[in-house]
């Protein structure tokens, strides 16, 4: 009974990952709630990702690309992985691989956003810094915007 059980909850795991990346402490989330009383899911997922279909690492690389261009900055997209359980040597992998230059990530989003306003203002200033500053850039990314 408890192999029938624990086949449905690879199943179940299975269709999450079908749809998208999930990180081990997603899909470990998503099935705790789906399966409360279960103690397998902790073994269910060790054996997806001995048989490569969860994978951190491949989770961190898309969601990485799918948050710059989305116009995230560093920052934010850091705090998104680290809520989403990923180790810090996953993070500063994917950080050196994707090697980003944020400056001109920054310039794109705050030309996007903000082409033709006048930013000598001080209220719509502050509201640019605001607005990347929410977005994940640090004051030095905005500073050469201003």
């Amino acid at each position: 009974m408890a192999e029938v059980f624990k086949k449905h909850i690879r199943l179940k795991a299975m269709d999450f990952l079908a749809r998208r990346e999930y990180s081990r402490q997603e899909l470990r989330v998503k099935l705790f709630q789906r399966f409360p009383e279960s103690s397998d899911i902790d073994q269910v997922l060790d054996e997806l990702i001995l048989d490569g279909l969860q994978s951190d690492a491949r989770f961190t690389d898309s969601f990485f690309r799918l948050r710059v261009n989305a116009g995230y900055g560093p920052q934010y997209i850091k705090a998104e992985l680290h809520q989403r359980g990923i180790e810090d040597i996953l993070i500063a992998g994917v950080f050196a691989v994707q090697a980003i230059d944020w400056r001109i990530a920054a310039k794109q989003l705050f030309e996007k956003k903000y082409a033709g306003q006048d930013i000598s203002d001080a209220k719509v200033r502050a509201k640019c810094v605001r607005y990347m500053q929410y977005k994940g850039y640090s004051f030095d990314h905005i500073r050469g915007l201003l």
